[in-house]
């Protein structure tokens, strides 16, 4: 079992949508702070966007692995658009250079949550049809729901539907403790009801209060979701982020603060080992 610790691009840039040229910087920033690798958002490629091999002698330079690009998706209809089928074909095959790395997939937020039951079909239905064509080129993808206010997936209910809808030999899970959190879910009943189904982690603060909080001073139990984590034999990723005002403004000493805490707290946990 391996449990290694890396960085989300969105506490650099939190728009998943919004193109900058801040990967080099973010190399450096998650180098500086001690963490092993990186989960990005595709837009934040920049000038490695079509030089996968460029990236990967960046990343090797560095110390660093790409443990995941992330690729936000809509499946209207049940169904990748013509424009996101391209997307994502292109970056299952960007994949390939760096092995072991997935497809990190969050489901897109839109306006309302309105015909609730009918887009969380879509979403579901799109997700494996996804999941299975990516598994035949050899890579592996997991969903990321989000719980903002008008997700399709933001209660318990959702959840549930959610996952218990999944193929789980298509498409895994990625849990985001943030916003489990915003969706008055607690995060490690979640891991241990779901575990089977989690490729890829997603830690950041948050309150039931729906403010998002430096980690380590919110109302998460990271300790105890690294606990069930170890406990279950999870072999993966925990890529972490933060999205407190102060991120986006200071975001090389918001990263080492992360760091800090994650040795100082949570690695030994891992360490120790199981409990159970």
């Amino acid at each position: 079992m391996t449990i290694k610790f890396g960085c989300q691009g969105s506490t650099w840039v939190l728009n998943y949508d919004i193109e900058a040229d801040v990967i080099d910087q973010l190399m450096d920033d998650v180098q500086n702070a001690g963490f092993e690798g990186i989960d990005i958002q595709v837009a934040l490629l920049g000038k490695y966007r079509e030089h996968p091999e460029k990236l990967k002698k960046e990343l090797d330079n560095r110390g660093l692995e790409l443990a995941a690009l992330t690729l936000p998706t809509s499946f209207k209809g049940g169904e990748e658009s013509d424009a996101e089928r391209k997307d994502s074909e292109y970056y299952m095959d960007y994949l390939k250079h760096f092995p072991g790395a997935l497809l990190n997939v969050p489901s897109r937020v839109e306006e309302s949550r309105d015909n609730l039951e009918q887009r969380q079909k879509e979403i579901i239905e799109g997700a494996n049809k996804l999941g299975k064509r990516a598994k035949a080129k050899g890579i592996i993808t997991s969903i990321h729901p989000i719980s903002y206010e008008t997700s399709y997936f933001r209660f318990k209910d959702d959840y549930d539907r959610l996952l218990q809808g999944l193929n789980p030999d298509d498409m895994g899970y990625t849990p985001d403790v943030g916003h489990l959190t915003f969706g008055d879910i607690d995060a490690v009943e979640l891991i241990k009801e779901y575990r089977p189904l989690i490729r890829h982690v997603h830690f950041k603060d948050a309150t039931y209060s729906k403010e998002w909080k430096k980690m380590g001073t919110g109302d998460i139990d990271f300790k105890g979701c690294v606990q069930a984590l170890v406990d279950t034999d999870y072999d993966g990723w925990i890529m972490v982020e933060e999205e407190t005002e102060l991120a986006q403004k200071e975001t090389r000493k918001v990263i080492k603060d992360i760091s800090d805490y994650v040795n100082r707290e949570l690695k030994p946990i891992i360490e120790a080992g199981k409990q159970t």
